[in-house]
């Protein structure tokens, strides 16, 4: 499936190291010979982009997708997950867990489950394990830095994981396809954009919103082409707080 017809996508992530990646981890576990582990972990500060790319993945291979929350418990994880393949689950846990392994099984369909240290303290890690060696799917797990150390823990999941995956601080070359992506009519100078880069510490957020700001200074000079020069002393957004200035008494 080409995602940029997905819904009436006319604009794609793809070119992005971190979408790269993801896609090629989550190949390499629906590939894998059928002795070993299905389970990946794709793993990185907030901001990296890789709920962006877990998004792409999962329209790229039709995978069942489910982005946890905080106030999820076990029974949350499995009702959201037969709603995502369109079942009704029945009433105990067993049998939905029975239900969503016979369904990845049968569709042969990848699971990503995105924010998974929400999990991590809900008694829902070896629910996972037991999804996995009940259907022998692949499993994409998404979640932030510690979460591979924060998974040691369960020594029994641990060692079900096929690949640990970190994902990358963002580059010019990422930074270059995020200004096509969202401000193609903007023409952004190299000297600005590594600097956007640089203060951006490697989210591809912070890029995204700091590219907003370049377009916005660039129409209020009336132009479509924006340098360090023409940014001049406006502050970068880095993710800190401004310092609140406290006046003399």
């Amino acid at each position: 499936m080409n995602p940029k017809n997905k819904g009436g996508m006319n604009r794609t992530t793809a070119p992005l190291t971190n979408v790269s990646l993801c896609e090629m981890a989550l190949t390499k576990a629906m590939e894998r010979p059928g002795h070993l582990p299905g389970m990946i972990c794709f793993y990185g500060p907030s901001g990296w982009g890789k709920t962006t790319a877990a998004l792409y993945v999962h329209l790229v291979n039709d995978a069942y997708y489910i982005a946890c929350k905080d106030t999820w418990v076990r029974k949350s994880l499995l009702v959201s997950l037969l709603g995502d393949m369109g079942i009704p689950p029945k009433k105990s846990l067993w049998e939905m867990v029975d239900q969503v392994c016979e369904q990845l099984a049968k569709s042969r369909r990848p699971l990503i489950i995105d924010e998974m240290d929400k999990l991590l303290s809900k008694n829902a890690v070896e629910l996972i394990r037991d999804i996995h060696d009940g259907s022998k799917a692949t499993i994409l797990l998404i979640g932030e830095e510690k979460l591979p150390h924060k998974l040691m823990q369960w020594e029994r999941f641990h060692g079900r994981i096929l690949d640990w995956v970190p994902a990358q601080p963002t580059d010019m070359d990422d930074a270059r396809h995020l200004k096509g992506l969202y401000h193609p009519g903007l023409d952004v100078r190299d000297d600005l954009l590594e600097r956007i880069v640089g203060e951006s510490s490697g989210s591809a957020r912070r890029v995204v919103v700091n590219l907003a700001k370049a377009e916005e200074i660039a129409h209020k000079r009336g132009s479509s082409t924006i340098g360090l020069q023409e940014w001049g002393d406006e502050p970068f957004f880095t993710g800190d707080a401004p310092q609140r200035s406290i006046p003399c008494r």
